[in-house]
């Protein structure tokens, strides 16, 4: 009876110890965001151009245009998406929802449903210049050019495309942003925003708020 306690004991610790390799070799499965309800609700009009798509959301412009796949990513770290080479995913339309890796760790989006609920309060950052002092142009991580002067961000979670409604609560300014990147990857921050929209919320000098982003429901 001892014996056989033994052999079970032993057999449950090699079969935990290979769960947990079985984990790292994985990576880290991401998955931490909070869903809430706050859906706003504003009309839109799309109209189509060579070369480009341009949506208007209630009084935002967003001059969409995608980027040549020689361009690179403004996430160079992005190592796959829905596991394939980013460039292929991007080129085959599977991103919007996808799994992707970075540095080794995956991280999970939200469904297109969960998205349409989402309301989170967290530190915001912004991104963007850094990629005028490269050459030739950037695209985001759902294959759209990268304009720092536009209205857009990046989320970890959200599908992309995503309108999101962004609030700085120490001035109450508020903006519609359209998320169109990945990022960003540093603890404790939840939406990347274009330099541009960190100047329109008042935060660019700073580099950082504390905001509310609210997913936007489009009507039209």
């Amino acid at each position: 009876m001892v014996a056989h306690r033994i052999i079970s004991h032993g057999l449950l610790h090699l079969i935990r110890v290979g769960v947990c390799l079985g984990l790292l070799a994985c990576g880290i499965v991401k998955t931490t965001y909070n869903v809430t309800k706050g859906t706003i609700k504003l009309g839109y009009e799309v109209t189509k151009f060579t070369g480009k798509t341009v949506y208007t959301v209630g009084k935002y412009t967003f001059i969409v245009v995608m980027a040549p796949l020689t361009w690179p990513l403004t996430q160079a770290d992005i190592e796959s998406i829905d596991d394939l080479p980013p460039k292929d995913a991007i080129e085959q339309g599977r991103v919007k929802t996808s799994p992707y890796v970075v540095k080794g760790r995956r991280y999970v989006p939200m469904s297109v449903e969960e998205a349409r609920s989402y309301q989170q309060e967290g530190i915001a950052s912004w991104y963007g210049y850094e990629t005028y002092r490269q050459k030739g142009g950037h695209m985001t991580a759902n294959g759209e050019a990268f304009d720092p002067e536009g209205l857009s961000a990046a989320h970890k979670y959200l599908p992309l495309p995503t309108f999101v409604r962004v609030t700085n609560l120490h001035n109450n300014r508020k903006i519609i942003v359209r998320v169109n990147d990945r990022g960003p990857f540093v603890d404790g921050r939840i939406i990347d925003l274009s330099a541009r929209a960190a100047k329109k919320l008042g935060f660019y000098k700073n580099g950082t708020a504390r905001v509310v982003v609210e997913t936007v429901d489009l009507e039209g």
